[in-house]
């Protein structure tokens, strides 16, 4: 089996080649990134020798890149690649149209030529919108609220029509949080965790009583692993802990395994269009037998340490555009 992961020097992407190599032996990975600033080959530096692996550098809105690739006789396609982070969206939407609308559109074109096994896009609770209380079905109606949101909401349209319309077996997957090692120090609790390992204060939004879901890593590549060899064609699956935190009570258990107290906390500007809360219903993806083994506190000491035994991974990171990027969030006070 052959699998073309998109984005895969991302985050989560580089997390699941290297979940499924470690799993299946008799896999193979063709991992196709752009290599944007959250595209970051040194993800993957323990399996880039594993002659199972091969990188080609390429853009998933590329039609001519994305035929390249398939030509390496993809049996399967995970899509992670993706504009994700919300600030950006707001700032300038084109990359987030043309990669998360026009690149889907790309990638399931390639895989209706290609008659490939299984197309899976990877996407997000965001696509809901808000909710108050309760929690989002997979066949919650989409009430994007941020330019990210609406482009991610976009892709996941199409890959419905494709499987109406060209019967091109697709399913889509809407996560909560994730979080872990690799995850690039723009996110909530990267950013929390490297600013206190510099001593720099942690910037939080409005009040800090958002409320958002958290899924480890670990968790997260075996829900999907389950989705792709057990879930169904044409289906929608969720993927949730069920551990649902306001973003001050995240921040408060870093500062604890940290040793800090509250005043590390720097209250900024709300972020325009901030949803208040998201939590879904992935009864469907436990009906398959997952359920997650990390709990939060668990996961996020692991992450800690990590990103505590990792400083030079992030340190050139934040270096290249943190001051440029972060800088504006301190100022907006």
């Amino acid at each position: 089996m052959k699998y073309l992961i998109t984005g895969g020097a991302g985050f989560m992407g580089s997390n699941f080649i290297r979940f499924l190599l470690n799993k299946y032996p008799e896999y193979e990975v063709v991992n196709f990134d752009k290599l944007t600033y959250a595209g970051n080959l040194e993800n993957l530096t323990d399996v880039d020798k594993d002659p199972r692996y091969r990188f080609i550098k390429g853009d998933i809105a590329d039609e001519s890149a994305v035929e390249k690739a398939m030509t390496q006789g993809i049996d399967v396609i995970v899509n992670f690649a993706a504009e994700t982070h919300v600030d950006r969206s707001i700032q300038g939407a084109k990359s987030f149209v043309l990669t998360d609308v026009l690149g889907t559109f790309t990638l399931l074109e390639a895989a209706n030529r290609h008659h490939i096994k299984l197309y899976v896009q990877i996407s997000t609770d965001e696509v809901f919108g808000s909710i108050e209380t309760g929690e989002f079905k997979p066949d919650s109606p989409f009430e994007p609220n941020s330019p990210y949101a609406a482009s991610k909401a976009g892709g996941d349209h199409m890959v419905r029509a494709y499987w109406k319309t060209y019967q091109l077996p697709a399913i889509v997957t809407h996560s909560c949080n994730f979080y872990g090692p690799y995850q690039y120090p723009e996110k909530l609790i990267p950013l929390a965790l490297t600013n206190q390992i510099e001593n720099k204060p942690v910037p939080v939004y409005g009040d800090g009583l958002n409320v958002r879901e958290w899924i480890y890593t670990q968790d997260y590549c075996r829900a999907l692993d389950v989705i792709i060899h057990q879930g169904q064609a044409g289906e929608v699956y969720n993927v949730g802990s069920g551990q649902r935190k306001t973003n001050l009570e995240v921040i408060g258990s870093i500062l604890q395994i940290m040793g800090r107290g509250q005043d590390s906390i720097q209250y900024v500007k709300d972020r325009p269009g901030h949803d208040r809360r998201y939590a879904v219903d992935a009864s469907k993806l436990r009906a398959l037998g997952w359920q997650p083994q990390f709990e939060f506190e668990q996961g996020l000491a692991a992450t800690t340490e990590w990103y505590r035994t990792n400083k030079a991974w992030w340190r050139r990171l934040k270096d290249r555009d943190y001051q440029a990027y972060y800088r504006r969030q301190y100022d907006q006070t």
